[in-house]
């Protein structure tokens, strides 16, 4: 059966981060759905799961072609490692929250993509960004007014209870 990679996309604040934990949760016990941890030029946080790259590194894996993704946003550096490109080659559903600016880049590149948006109201997202007191997100209002258009398989508005969001990307993913 062909893999996927997943891709979740969506506004800081949209809870991403959060649907894709309790979908790896729902998920834990078939091996066919992998969710890999992106690499971030900042350490992880209660509020991003990521593995920490130094600058460096971040510039020469870009360089090599080693990630399967990579793009900068906010200052920091992110990518997804190669093996998830290598997973979704091999017949594994892979979810990664990743920018909207990369869809593009990943629907052209090869394996097949599908992308989730999950979204909010602009007074939600303000709320849950100040929640998280983390001043390395900078200008929060400069975050709130970035608007890019994807086109999505499934878009999920994340206003009711982060299980109900979690639900639907479930179910998309057990489509595939």
């Amino acid at each position: 059966m062909p893999g996927c990679l997943v891709l979740v996309v969506g506004p800081s604040g949209a809870g991403k981060d959060t649907l894709i934990r309790l979908a790896r949760t729902a998920l834990a016990d078939d091996p066919r759905y992998v969710f890999p941890r992106r690499l971030v030029t900042r350490p992880p946080s209660a509020d991003e799961d990521n593995d920490e790259i130094d600058e460096a590194a971040f510039a020469d894996g870009c360089a090599a072609g080693r990630f399967t993704l990579n793009w900068r946003a906010h200052g920091l550096g992110y990518a997804l490692p190669a093996e998830a490109g290598r997973l979704a080659d091999a017949g594994r559903v892979v979810v990664c929250n990743v920018s909207r600016r990369v869809v593009a880049q990943a629907r052209a590149a090869g394996p097949r993509v599908s992308v989730v948006e999950v979204t909010a109201p602009a007074d939600i997202l303000a709320r849950r960004l100040a929640a998280r007191g983390r001043a390395a997100d900078g200008d929060l209002a400069a975050r709130l007014a970035r608007a890019v258009r994807v086109e999505a398989d499934l878009t999920i508005h994340n206003v009711g209870t982060p299980e109900a969001g979690a639900e639907r990307l479930v179910a998309h993913l057990r489509a595939w």
